[in-house]
């Protein structure tokens, strides 16, 4: 192929605003945009290279101007623009004529039997709108709505490709939803017109004390720089007198030893008279002048000798370091209240009380002191109750003792200073345990294995070892599935009620089983030997599945929670597939809580940070049943503390009690 010949300059001519043309180079225009201001946000848009071009008029502000220039302007007529001198006051309009005719201009440019004929009259008017909107793009009339783009669109728009897939429907249907939804809107703002009255009166309230805050705040600085000015006034005048009375005081020391020095002179006084003295003849009386003469001079001529440059040097110049002061004096400003804490939801649970955690922003002002708020919601109508209010809070946490059970709180704090009070928090809604918080110990005398079970000293927390039982159970892989289980028990067994308790299980556990048995059936099981070995064993049933194997009591004596490597096992009745095992698992939450019914026999187990139930199961509670945990392989298990142990600092549900 060869090239194509570029025709000369002079012979191109312009082809609707497209090619080449003289006075036009390749290659050499840019597309430029048009930014306009949004009407609602202010930012700029922008419209592309047609600008206002390309958006569609609104007929609809242009209709209501035109009925409000018309109410203004009711008495000033519009002319017929047909008419010659003196001009008729124009009766009809036209459209399609886009001007404004009397009765017989009308009637002479609209004659019968022509296409004119055809236009329908309008009311007179100086500006004529279309009867429809068109496409800024292809010049058609605009019947659909693309609610993808929430756009209007004509029927050449919804072939393009720039609405292929979209959920385009016809005008009449988007008119009537959007028609609906605004009349709702405005129902509710006319029947809210009370509210909206209560808001501007709140509003104006506010706009008034903002100008009296403001005028006190004003006399407040006055005062204030006034009294920095008179202390410095005064300190001034202070700092001037030491100045005068040092001054005074070294002028007199240099005068003293002017006159000193000038009483040696030749012609001074003591000179002189030393001279007069030395002519007396008789030596009685020569003796007797002499003798307190010479003392007189020697201690001249010692000061003399003695005599220093430092002694005669002025008073020195004063120095004085105002560097600190003038540094606060440019940091002067108003005191700004405490910014809005910034509750610690990793520290802030609800377990036998509620501890609350909090800290202020980084560049807050200081607080004296924090104020803590809290409601409880109503469960019946899901409404909350007022708030209730904890004064003079000294440090960053504290304990509401007494909550409700099974009940959601509603906490949030704002700090004081001289400024006043600060910003609330953002709210947290808390919810506490679903039964009386049970307060128990590990059982060490339970009889488990030393040497693989590690009990800590206040024995809250366990931590399993493997043994040489796992190196059996390696060798023995291929052939069956090998268990070694550990247990331990809690020190406390429950004949009644309802409890509750949390535990914390670390992720990287092997297998670690949580649950409640019968303290008598699960000593009983775990008095035979250690290794369990069954090809159908399941050990999150509660029972073992294989009927044939007598080692595991049917009966659902005990209920356990599989946790292992990070996952929970939820137990649905069948056996997960190795080949899908995900979707029977769920991740481990931080700590998990554990609710014996015993009146029911039934034992929940929860989410504890986010009280979302995970399983529920049943238990045979016809004798004492106690917290059971079991280990398989490496593990370790954290029991939660209580509040009103681990923590000192508290206040009173339902009573007043100062933090400390």
């Amino acid at each position: 192929m060869g090239r194509r010949v570029v025709p000369k300059q002079e012979r191109l001519i312009k082809s609707a605003g497209f090619g080449t043309y003289p006075g036009r180079k390749r290659c050499t225009t840019h597309t430029q945009s048009v930014l306009f201001p949004c009407p609602s946000c202010r930012h700029d848009v922008d419209l592309g290279e047609r600008g206002l071009g390309n958006l569609f008029r609104n007929l609809t502000l242009e209709r209501v101007v035109e009925r409000y220039r018309q109410t203004v302007n009711i008495s000033t007529a519009i002319m017929c623009q047909f008419c010659k001198p003196p001009q008729q006051e124009a009766s009809k309009g036209c459209t399609e004529c886009r001007a404004s005719f009397c009765n017989e201009c009308f009637k002479l440019y609209h004659p019968w039997g022509t296409q004119k004929a055809q236009h329908e009259p309008t009311p007179p008017t100086l500006t004529f709108k279309p009867k429809g909107l068109m496409c800024p793009d292809h010049k058609e009339e605009v019947m659909l709505y693309c609610k993808t783009c929430q756009r209007l669109v004509c029927q050449i728009c919804r072939v393009r490709r720039t609405h292929s897939g979209h959920k385009i429907t016809p005008i009449i249907s988007a008119y009537q939803a959007l028609k609906e939804k605004l009349s709702k809107n405005i129902s509710y703002i006319l029947s809210s017109q009370h509210l909206l009255q209560g808001q501007i009166s709140e509003l104006e309230d506010s706009m008034k004390q903002t100008e009296l805050n403001g005028a006190k705040a004003q006399e407040e600085v006055l005062q204030l720089i006034g009294a920095l000015r008179s202390t410095l006034d005064e300190k001034q005048a202070t700092l001037t007198r030491d100045i005068t009375e040092r001054q005074r005081e070294r002028r007199c020391v240099l005068e003293a030893q002017v006159w000193e020095r000038q009483s040696l002179l030749e012609n001074s006084g003591l000179v002189s008279y030393a001279h007069e003295v030395m002519k007396e003849t008789e030596q009685p009386c020569f003796v007797l002048a002499a003798k307190q003469l010479h003392e007189r001079i020697v201690r001249a001529i010692d000061s003399v000798q003695s005599f220093r440059s430092a002694a005669c040097a002025p008073l020195p110049l004063v120095r004085m370091d105002v560097s600190r002061e003038l540094k606060l004096l440019t940091e002067l400003n108003f005191v700004r209240a405490p910014d809005a804490p910034v509750i610690d939801t990793q520290r802030t649970y609800a377990y036998d009380h509620i501890y609350l955690s909090w800290r202020l922003p980084q560049d807050s002002a200081p607080a004296w002191h924090y104020t803590i708020e809290y409601r409880k919601m109503d469960p019946k109508h899901k409404t909350l109750k007022l708030w209730q209010r904890r004064e003079e809070v000294w440090s960053l946490s504290t304990i509401l003792e007494g909550p409700d059970i099974d009940s959601v709180y509603v906490l949030r704090v704002r700090g004081y200073n001289k400024a006043g009070y600060g910003e609330y928090s953002e709210d947290v809604y808390l919810h506490t345990p679903p039964a009386p918080v049970l307060n128990f110990f590990l059982d060490s005398s339970c009889g488990f294995p030393r040497d693989r079970l590690v009990v800590s000293k206040d024995r809250r927390a366990v931590r399993s070892v493997p043994g040489v039982p796992m190196l059996f159970a390696a060798e023995r892989l291929m052939t069956s599935c090998h268990v070694s289980m550990e247990l331990v028990l809690g020190d406390v067994a429950i004949t009644q009620g309802r409890y509750y308790w949390e535990c914390s299980v670390d992720p990287s556990s092997y297998v670690v089983k949580v649950g409640v048995g019968q303290e008598s059936k699960l000593q009983d099981l775990f008095q035979m030997p250690q290794d369990v070995v069954s090809p159908r064993y399941d050990p999150d049933s509660g029972h073992d599945s294989g009927a044939e194997d007598a080692t595991m009591d049917m009966s659902p004596s005990f209920c356990f929670l599989t946790i292992g490597m990070g996952k929970i096992l939820q137990p649905h009745g069948t056996t997960p597939t190795s080949r899908d095992p995900s979707g029977c698992t769920v991740p481990l939450p931080p700590r998990l809580g554990v609710c014996l019914d015993y009146e029911r026999g039934s034992v929940g187990f929860f989410d504890a940070v986010s009280h979302r139930s995970l399983w529920e199961g049943s238990v045979d509670c016809s004798g004492p049943v106690c917290p059971a945990f079991c280990f398989i392989g490496g593990g370790a298990l954290q029991l939660q503390e209580l509040v009103s142990i681990k923590h000192e600092r508290r206040v009173t549900i339902g009573g007043f009690t100062k933090a400390v």
